[in-house]
């Protein structure tokens, strides 16, 4: 019964029990109460019988029979009928809590606590007016201005209380990672509040807030407020339905909003139901958000919320990683996996920013951070939200076009910073830490991103295998990339292949020759179009010999990979030397310029091909060039920890391997960075999901078949991982030396060192000894 609760979102600590003879008389003195009710730590059960001789630990005695039954059933419709705030599930290894308010975290504890639908970001602001606090609504995909400064369009609040908090307020806020819930309790000399709201996962857009307390808490105020940006929305009510609009340049976002209000004996009930309508391209029709409203209101709050935890139930099926031995990591990991769900719609385009929708910085735009870090989570849990983002970027290969059209070249060139149209809108000039304005020029030269959004292409069919992505869109992305690197790679006179002035991921050097990520993801990219079976003669006899004259930084004699033409010469700095305690801006610490003349690296360059594309770096050179590159990386950037946690753990590098992955799992929570006010690292989290997949567990999926490698460290007793395969879900249990593999349906997979197998739908056993894994037969 309880595991039928959780597959709809109902965790133990939302059932009661109630029943009679639970006495110890019928064998239960002595056992635990589990015995009878699993997870009984969190169960409430409750006897109404008469148990002469007492009830176990864990059962509550009530005793009077029917007539006490009656009473509890009674008392639960009569909270149904007066809207009383529901309970959440307190379970310690689902919640997030902020227990005190406090001003100087509370930007990050804003973007902490944030919910979101895929479409819609709310922050975890306090519902009443408080000094330093910032409540915003964020709509994916919708932008405003022009250029540079494109960002994303704030929206009305919908979760406004209209009450101006006083100084020695407490307010303790706990976001229910299961449910997709927000509770908030504020108090306030003897007056308590208590609110609960959240955005509904399975109808997005809908937003629902309900809350109690003293009528003074909750005053009457309009159920939506304007953005806190300055911005003047139209206004206006229609069927007794207020409703604001917000315009961006060309979309909007329509908010309607519906509310009923009971006062008893100075303690007052509100509930407030609110639908948001975006349109990135045309302004919606207030019609559509108010028509919209009226569906919900005739829903109502129950079903509301019966949906949404069942709706958020499924989506953790898919996505839950378990770790037995490190409860704390645990929570950490379905903290940001929690943020990667809610942060990515799963139909039409999506538009997927820096932060998400728990933050404004970066305006909001789309990065190769989310093609790489972000849609392979999505690509292996929840594939219709993978291919969501390849379509923002199939609907944008016209701009990628015209962008390399207007360089004189071929094919597509994505940009460095996307939003609405998809050409590049990276600002040309930002202040550094000095003051003083400095020339941007990631947009002109960081063109690796053309070959991420290829990879992006592949890895998503790689794990879902979609054929008729494959052969449309997927194809096209794949064809057009390669056609632009056709046209950027110059034959030098020493007869090789060159990509002369780019930014690679190390963004400390700019301006540089033969970046080797840059150049061995383009050949990658080119062999990769190669295998397409419509290429022209010409087209195929240049790609192929440019990928083989192409020049990669490899050598064999160090097995190691230069990271650009030059790096060698630099002056040979360890920043984990002068650095011990890292991330750290090495640029602020040594200063710019000597950054530039050092071998010093912002984060994970050369190391990134061994995630990427392992297969097309040279066998066996990952351990050097861990050795080598890992002591120079400052990890300026949140997205590095992932990928050396990764590669660590490949290398059975364990200790290392588990700091640097914690490291990568706390950078929101503990805010290392000093930035999560403007919206978490998503990318960051979607790098977490990367290390322990690709890393620890040694997943990697492949046209053909998955390739499993697991590396435990010996702290963990388990680690769980459910993933997407080719149409099917399987889960994969890796004990020490013993594998578990549940599959929905046969599937192909290959373990390290061995020959593809077909593994039969259900559950296989395997264990490990020095010739591999050997499957355990009934």
């Amino acid at each position: 019964m309880l595991d039928e609760l959780w597959s709809i979102g109902l965790g133990p600590g939302l059932v009661l029990i109630v029943g009679d003879d639970f006495g110890t008389r019928w064998g239960l003195a002595g056992r635990d109460a589990s015995m009878l009710v699993p997870q009984a730590a969190r169960v409430t059960a409750a006897s109404v019988g008469l148990e002469p001789d007492g009830v176990p630990p864990g059962v509550i005695r009530l005793g009077g029979g029917p007539d006490t039954f009656l009473r509890l059933l009674q008392d639960q419709l009569h909270r149904r009928r007066e809207r009383s705030v529901p309970e959440i599930d307190l379970d310690p290894a689902w919640i997030y809590q902020v227990r005190e308010f406090d001003h100087e975290s509370e930007g990050a504890q804003e973007a902490l606590l944030s919910i979101a639908d895929g479409l819609f970001g709310t922050s975890g602001a306090p519902l009443d007016s408080v000094a330093g606090t910032a409540p915003r609504v964020l709509a994916a995909g919708v932008y405003q201005g022009k250029g540079g400064v494109t960002e994303l369009l704030p929206c009305p609040s919908w979760d406004r209380s209209g009450y101006e908090l006083v100084e020695g307020s407490r307010i303790s806020r706990t976001l229910d990672l299961r449910a997709g819930i927000l509770i908030e309790e504020t108090a306030i000399r003897g007056a308590v509040r208590r609110a609960f709201r959240f955005s509904s996962f399975s109808q997005p857009g809908t937003m629902v807030l309900r809350a109690e307390g003293s009528g003074r808490m909750l005053p009457k105020s309009p159920p939506l407020a304007a953005p806190q940006d300055g911005q003047r929305p139209e206004t206006g009510g229609s069927d007794s339905h207020p409703w604001m609009r917000v315009r961006a340049t060309p979309g909007g976002v329509v908010a309607a909003a519906s509310e009923v209000r009971s006062v008893k004996r100075g303690h007052s009930r509100l509930e407030r139901l609110s639908v948001y309508v975006s349109g990135p391209r045309r302004c919606p029709r207030v019609e559509t958000a108010v028509r919209s409203l009226a569906e919900v209101e005739a829903t109502g709050f129950d079903s509301l919320l019966a949906a949404h935890r069942a709706s958020w139930a499924r989506r953790w099926a898919d996505a839950d990683i378990r770790i037995e031995g490190d409860p704390e990591l645990e929570l950490a990991i379905r903290f940001a996996l929690f943020h990667l769900m809610c942060s990515v719609a799963s139909i039409g385009e999506a538009a997927v920013g820096a932060r998400g929708l728990s933050g404004r910085a970066y305006r909001g735009h789309v990065f190769w951070d989310s093609d790489v870090y972000v849609l392979p989570f999505l690509a292996a849990t929840h594939p219709p939200a993978a291919r969501a983002m390849l379509e923002y970027r199939a609907q944008r290969l016209p701009a990628a076009r015209a962008s390399a059209r207007g360089l004189g070249r071929k094919g597509a060139r994505f940009p460095w910073e996307s939003a609405l149209t998809g050409s590049d809108v990276t600002p040309r000039l930002a202040r550094g830490a000095d003051g003083r304005e400095i020339e941007v020029r990631t947009g002109f030269l960081e063109e690796h991103i053309v070959a991420d959004v290829a990879w992006a292409a592949q890895i998503y069919a790689d794990w879902s295998n979609d054929r008729s992505f494959s052969a449309g869109p997927g194809r096209t992305i794949i064809l057009e990339t390669a056609r632009y690197w056709g046209s950027r790679i110059r034959v030098g006179e020493d007869g090789r292949a060159h990509i002369y002035g780019v930014i690679g991921p190390d963004e400390y050097h700019e301006a540089v020759d033969d970046n080797a990520f840059t150049n061995v993801m383009a050949r990658w990219n080119l062999r990769r179009a190669l295998q397409q079976a419509d290429v022209s003669a010409k087209d195929r006899a240049r790609w192929r010999e440019l990928a083989r004259l192409l020049v990669d930084g490899y050598d064999r004699r160090s097995g190691l990979y230069e990271q650009f033409t030059g790096f060698w010469k630099l002056e040979p700095l360890i920043i984990k030397d002068l650095a011990p305690r890292r991330p750290v801006a090495a640029d602020l610490l040594l200063g710019a310029e000597r950054v530039r003349a050092a071998q010093v690296i912002k984060q994970a360059d050369v190391l990134m091909l061994h995630i990427m594309v392992p297969d097309s770096t040279a066998r066996g050179s990952l351990a050097a060039n861990l050795d080598f590159y890992e002591p120079r990386t400052a990890h300026g950037s949140s997205l590095s920890p992932g990928v050396h946690a990764a590669l660590l753990a490949r290398a059975g590098r364990m200790s290392d391997a588990l700091e640097t992955l914690r490291m990568t799992a706390r950078l929101d929570l503990d805010d290392i960075t000093g930035t999560s006010a403007g919206g978490l690292h998503l990318a960051t989290m979607g790098g977490l999901w990367q290390a322990l997949v690709y890393g620890f567990a040694g997943v990697r999926p492949t046209r053909s078949c998955l390739l499993v490698d697991p590396h435990l460290p010996p702290s963990w007793q388990a680690l769980e991982i459910p993933l997407h395969f080719h149409g099917a879900r399987l889960r994969l249990r890796i004990e020490p030396e013993v594998l578990k593999l549940w599959a929905e349906r046969p599937l192909t997979v290959r373990f390290s060192g061995a020959k593809p197998r077909r593994v039969p739908a259900g559950t296989s056993t395997y264990t490990r000894d020095r010739s591999g894994w050997n499957e355990v037969r009934p």
